[in-house]
């Protein structure tokens, strides 16, 4: 470039914001990867992923409790929207009423919505949001997530939506929560790891 007389041009900067009508600002970090916890049903972590199908994305929304690394909630859609995290919440809190809850999740804008926001405030749960751009603040559900597309998904996608919908669901309540093993559990699965609580 030098010897081109060239030079770089600097880029404006983006206006572009992840604001907008109906969108929230984000909730501060109170997880803060404080990612062991000594109660159930006292911090859960939540996220979304795509699977691919012949049909079309697949959207799988789950709630996973860190004190176990139970799959405590999931979701299913077509469609990546604010309904398919509540509906993964309301799973959650129908198997496992809970008190004084945190739920920390990223700044999608599934979760930085006024619908979300608006159901966290009816059961009086306090959200929890990654910073920006940094994936680590939520590691155990993106944990998850990469096992279970390493261990369940096929070489090539399925077929249908409900093809993978069953393979997910098969995948969570026969395998991960019940017989998977966790070096945090001790090697106990999380459903294993919870029965010790009750002893």
């Amino acid at each position: 470039m030098r010897i081109h007389g060239l030079k770089a041009r600097k880029r404006n900067k983006s206006k572009a914001s992840s604001t907008g009508p109906g969108i929230m600002p984000a909730a501060p970090n109170v997880l803060g990867r404080q990612f062991t916890v000594k109660h159930p049903n006292s911090a859960w972590v939540s996220d979304i992923t795509q699977l691919a199908t012949a049909e079309g994305w697949l959207y799988l929304a789950v709630v996973i409790d860190l004190y176990s690394r139970r799959v405590v909630g999931w979701s299913m859609s077509k469609t990546n929207n604010s309904d398919l995290v509540i509906a993964a919440l309301t799973m959650g809190l129908m198997n496992r009423p809970s008190h004084r809850l945190l739920v920390h999740s990223d700044r999608g804008r599934q979760y930085t919505c006024k619908p979300y926001y608006d159901f966290l405030a009816t059961h009086s749960i306090t959200a929890s949001m990654s910073r920006k751009g940094n994936c680590w603040d939520n590691a155990v559900a993106e944990s998850f997530f990469a096992s279970l597309k390493i261990e369940l998904m096929p070489q090539k996608t399925w077929r249908s939506r409900d093809e993978a919908r069953t393979a997910i669901f098969e995948y969570i309540e026969t395998w991960y929560n019940p017989k998977r093993r966790h070096s945090t559990n001790g090697n106990r699965s999380p459903i294993a790891f919870e029965a010790e609580l009750v002893r």
